[in-house]
């Protein structure tokens, strides 16, 4: 998964619409080799909303996760052989040259649901959400092996339910915030360092990609993830941008 951060206030319009046609014709050479699976930018992060449980309270706030000058910005999912493909995409990237594109490996995760096809997505009141789930690792590792099974299969219940009510498009949750890897280019040089975007307590550990008719329906969803008792689910919007269907032309 590459994870696309920038600070949203550089962007001059014509630098942001020659960003939006640059990573389209990337999404579109990777789907004509097989390597997309999918990619999507975000809404704006003022329209964050950020979603804990502490001491058995639903503790709702506006805005992200996270305070940062760089903020999540989109996503690609890519199917490639190594970290080596993965980075020269990533370096590809035209917010690679104002932020980060953060790499992460995704895990394989038993029982997960099939993903409702793009086609099938016929309903015009249904909008594409995504729920960026942090967690806090130390706590995990602290809890043991046991609790850790019974929160993934929590996590997988939760897939099911979405996808049995015709929600799900995607999930999975990714390999430890030590594995990742940040690509940056600055003055035409390509920077590249061991471990996440961010150094904080609670480090984005997966997603899920869903339908919902609005905020208020995700946000319940969001209430019901393991994570939230200890770390945080931020929903964000999805912009509606088929990057694997669209001709390259």
């Amino acid at each position: 998964m590459l994870l696309v951060y920038s600070p949203e206030d550089s962007w001059t319009p014509e630098e942001w619409r020659e960003c939006v046609e640059t990573s389209l014709g990337i999404c579109h050479e990777l789907a004509a080799r097989g390597a997309l699976e999918d990619a999507a930018p975000l809404h704006p992060v003022a329209t964050a909303t950020s979603v804990r449980v502490r001491e058995g309270k639903v503790e709702i706030s506006d805005g992200p996760f996270a305070e940062t000058k760089e903020q999540l910005g989109g996503y690609y999912l890519i199917d490639v052989d190594n970290l080596d493909e993965a980075i020269a995409i990533a370096e590809r990237l035209p917010p690679a040259r104002k932020g980060t594109v953060e790499i992460r490996p995704l895990a394989r995760m038993s029982g997960l649901p099939a993903a409702l096809a793009p086609n099938a997505l016929t309903d015009p009141s249904l909008h594409r959400f995504m729920m960026i789930c942090y967690d806090d690792e130390q706590h995990w590792a602290e809890a043991g092996d046991e609790t850790l099974q019974a929160a993934r299969e929590q996590a997988v219940g939760l897939t099911k339910q979405l996808a049995e009510e015709g929600r799900f498009l995607g999930a999975s949750p990714l390999h430890p915030s030590a594995t990742a890897t940040s690509v940056r280019v600055r003055d035409g040089r390509r920077q590249i360092t061991d471990g996440p975007f961010a150094e904080t307590r609670e480090v984005l550990g997966g997603y899920y990609l869903l339908l919902a008719k609005d905020r208020s329906e995700v946000l319940a969803i969001a209430a019901q993830h393991p994570g939230v008792t200890s770390g945080c689910v931020e929903v964000r919007e999805v912009h509606a941008v088929d990057a694997t269907s669209a001709s390259s032309g």
